[in-house]
């Protein structure tokens, strides 16, 4: 089978890299494109780990094909920070100790910052249910949605 030739732009650059057909954006990411944030946990779309954005949608790279990329914007948490200056959630979860081993806390941040994008001031409800997506294994979840609500509290009072 001949590998695909996609053109993408990923976190902000123009990106160009080959796949088999049948190849997940996960392996893309992780192999020739070396972006090793997304995690798989899965493999099946159950825990969110693999989380990025494309086109300004939550999606599990573990699910989507890498051929699928063509042409479109994509977003994972290597995108985040600007050089050395964390975003306001990433430095949220690292005061609050909203992270414990690691493996989701990618995905949990992707879902998080496309959360505050669409909805920057959301309820404690809003918040669990737009993470339900993501499984954390380690914490009890408070931590992480508190992050969330302080950060986006943060970034309103920021703004005015």
């Amino acid at each position: 089978m001949a590998k695909l030739h996609i053109s993408a732009t990923v976190n902000g650059e123009p990106t160009e890299f080959l796949c088999e057909p049948d190849e997940t954006m996960l392996d893309v990411l992780r192999g020739p494109l070396g972006l090793t944030g997304s995690k798989e946990g899965c493999g099946s779309g159950d825990c969110g780990a693999c989380s990025i954005t494309l086109d300004g949608r939550l999606v599990c790279s573990c699910l989507m094909l890498a051929a699928e990329a063509e042409g479109a914007d994509i977003r994972t948490i290597e995108g985040m920070a600007e050089g050395d200056t964390l975003h306001p959630l990433q430095r949220k979860f690292l005061e609050m100790a909203a992270l414990q081993c690691g493996i989701c806390t990618p995905g949990m941040l992707v879902a998080a910052k496309a959360l505050l994008d669409r909805n920057p001031d959301p309820s404690e409800s809003e918040v669990r249910y737009w993470l339900a997506g993501n499984l954390c294994r380690c914490t009890g979840y408070d931590k992480i949605v508190r992050a969330v609500l302080e950060t986006a509290a943060e970034m309103r009072e920021a703004v005015r």
